[in-house]
């Protein structure tokens, strides 16, 4: 007979763990401390720490490669720093040789982390570099989780004065396609005994995905949804969105209507501002008219280039007409902050770029 695969300690919860050491003969009393040493502390070499007894014996006949329980521990295969010091961009390698992409991005006084849900992804938006490079596979709890405790011991390592205390879902991948292992990570993540970054400093970026919406706030999740419109019409957002195609902008829309009445939340809709595509007056109008009801914000992103798309940023006079029209209709509406052009920190673009590399 087989033996169990092997499974991640970080895919585990504060009650996983519990029943695991109970389920070994250990008082979970100890959860705690191996609690505090993984999620919090960072600890990769468990067997060095200086646990009780009993919680020394387990680590050591439990966790460790050929045993139970691994602890995620992705591998550095490529970094890259922007010239303004404040965003840094990691290509992590998982245990099975798949990478996805995280980036650490500093402002004044506060640190966040862009954090990735699949390998690839199966959306498919034009302009994004991971949606040209397709789905590979979801992400597990652990793995998830283990691209913010990277974020946290690179602070520590390099601003030990600084924390992270942001977290956005708008790395590679479509967060609500990898629901059960998003919101699982989420729960370890935002635990105050561990990592600690509560729901309310932590975005989930969905490109339109109606079921995941839905769920969302039917099961009341605390954190922050943030919506990828980039269109005004059907035709327009299938352009740029195919999953439009299955999720249309009518249902989309009705659906966040759904979800701001069931929550009460503010939605933050992402718009890609696309030179003669999606940036014109007439567009910001039908936009404003298409959210009337919706407690939104409306975040305008300027285009971060990719080699498989042809199109362009706006010009700054266009976008900044654009958002003219939608604060006269009364929606707060602001420019995110561009980071980490220089080092093509936009979704999947360095992961792309080795791609490209490996194959020239």
């Amino acid at each position: 007979m087989s033996l169990p695969a092997p499974r991640s300690l970080h895919d585990l919860g504060f009650s996983e763990i519990e029943a695991e050491l109970r389920a070994s003969g250990v008082n979970p009393h100890h959860a705690k401390a191996l609690w505090r040493a993984v999620q919090r502390e960072n600890e990769l070499d468990l067997e060095s720490r200086d646990f009780s007894p009993p919680l020394k014996e387990w680590v050591a006949a439990h966790v460790g490669e050929g045993k139970t329980f691994f602890l995620d521990a992705p591998v550095v295969v490529d970094e890259t720093h922007s010239s303004d010091g404040l965003t840094r961009k990691f290509l992590l390698r998982h245990r099975d040789g798949q990478t996805t992409e995280t980036v650490l991005m500093g402002y004044d006084g506060r640190h966040t982390a862009c954090i990735s849900s699949q390998a690839g992804c199966a959306m498919g938006c034009v302009f994004c570099a991971t949606g040209q490079m397709g789905f590979v596979r979801h992400l597990r709890p652990g793995e998830i989780v283990a691209q913010v405790l990277h974020a946290r011991r690179v602070l520590a390592a390099t601003q030990p004065d600084r924390r992270l205390r942001n977290l956005v879902f708008m790395g590679m991948g479509e967060p609500l396609h990898n629901y059960d292992s998003v919101i699982h990570a989420l729960g370890i993540i935002s635990n105050v005994r561990g990592i600690g970054i509560g729901p309310a400093h932590i975005s989930i970026s969905t490109v339109g995905v109606v079921p995941g919406i839905l769920r969302l706030a039917e099961e009341r999740q605390p954190y922050r949804l943030a919506v990828s419109l980039h269109g005004s019409t059907e035709e327009e957002r299938s352009a740029l969105v195919p999953v439009s195609k299955k999720w249309p902008l009518a249902e989309l829309i009705d659906t966040c209507r759904k979800y701001g009445e069931a929550t009460g939340k503010r939605i933050f809709f992402g718009w890609t501002l696309i030179a003669g595509k999606n940036d014109s007056p007439d567009t910001a109008h039908r936009l404003a008219e298409l959210l009337k009801g919706i407690d939104a914000h409306v975040n305008l992103i300027p285009l971060n280039p990719t080699n498989g798309f042809e199109g362009t940023a706006a010009a700054a006079e266009a976008g900044q007409a654009f958002q003219r029209i939608l604060l006269d209709a009364g929606f707060p509406c602001t420019f995110r902050q561009r980071r980490g052009i220089d080092v093509a920190a936009g979704c999947g673009q360095l992961k792309a770029e080795k791609i490209r590399a490996s194959r020239a």
